[in-house]
């Protein structure tokens, strides 16, 4: 293993534009960009940046480097959680920066209060808020409730 400081595993996401992206997860998310290559306006064949403590790489569009983006209108068959302190405030916040709504902020049967969005680009990001610690025995009860439709 590495004697570095990366994660052991990592992500990239693939945009049309990876300059628009950045705008939209620094104001929607809270991300801190850290580097941009961007050898012209509005190009940019790399960028890192962080949410919380997860680095995460981001890119244009590269057809040559096997980088595709979701087609315009698709959604990524993957999604990401991000763990706040506040599901309302952070559904608020992502969906003023141009987030489209999937799942309001409600209350989970696990112990969390969640929402998610669809970013302008195609990924969907949910807000996770812990609310309580469920024991394995009553989290059981819970999901044979909601699966039967008594919750």
């Amino acid at each position: 293993m590495s004697q570095t400081n990366e994660p052991t595993v990592s992500f990239s996401l693939t945009c049309k534009s990876a300059a628009a992206a950045l705008d939209f997860y620094t104001r929607a998310l809270g991300a801190v960009e850290l580097f941009r290559l961007s050898p012209a306006p509005g190009i940019v064949p790399h960028a890192e940046f962080m949410i919380g403590s997860t680095h995460i790489y981001l890119s244009d569009e590269a057809p040559t480097g096997h980088a595709f983006a979701i087609p315009e209108g698709g959604m990524a068959p993957c999604g990401f959680t991000i763990q706040v302190d506040d599901c309302d405030q952070a559904f608020a916040r992502a969906l003023a920066a141009g987030g489209s709504p999937l799942t309001p902020s409600r209350d989970q049967f696990w112990g969390k209060r969640t929402a998610m969005i669809r970013d302008p680009f195609g990924y969907r990001w949910s807000f996770s808020q812990h609310l309580e610690d469920v024991p394995p025995d009553e989290l059981h009860k819970r999901a044979q409730a909601f699966m039967s439709g008594g919750v």
